[in-house]
């Protein structure tokens, strides 16, 4: 039963500007079959979600911390991302799965003060959105 708090934990991570990735522990877990495939996406869409959530207020305290030279943020990535939302605004937050582009999206949402009321349905549709159709591919429904 540990699988179930692993998958969260690492999805969670997956989420932050940490180098791990979700997606291979997910398919791994459903391919076994020994939980719901249901269960297995809602909890890594959970932890993901969550994830963001950090990022999103990590970005609101960011003016304090940016910096520092432990802050996990570069000024480019940075730049790069608060452009993007500048640009398509809270919209891009839909993007917030993607690689690359999706931390550090939830984190200028911070930054640039999005309410966070708007936030979270956002980026859970797009974790969520993804992890489905993970699942789906993976187990052959698509």
């Amino acid at each position: 039963m540990l699988e179930l708090p692993g998958l969260f934990v690492v999805a969670l991570g997956a989420a932050s500007l940490l180098p791990l990735q979700s997606e291979p522990l997910l398919v791994g877990l459903l391919l076994l079959g020994e939980q719901p495939a249901w269960l297995l996406v809602a909890v890594a869409s959970a932890g993901n979600t969550l994830g963001s959530v950090i990022n999103w207020a990590l970005g609101r305290q960011l003016v304090r911390w940016q910096d520092r030279r432990w802050f996990p943020v570069k000024p480019e990535a940075l730049d790069k991302a608060s452009g993007w939302y500048r640009r398509w605004g809270h919209w891009s937050l839909l993007l917030s799965w993607a690689p690359i582009i999706g931390d550090p999206l939830t984190l200028a949402a911070g930054v640039l003060r999005e309410p966070f009321w708007r936030f979270l349905p956002l980026v859970a549709i797009a974790k969520t959105g993804r992890y489905t159709l993970l699942a789906l591919a993976t187990l052959g429904f698509t």
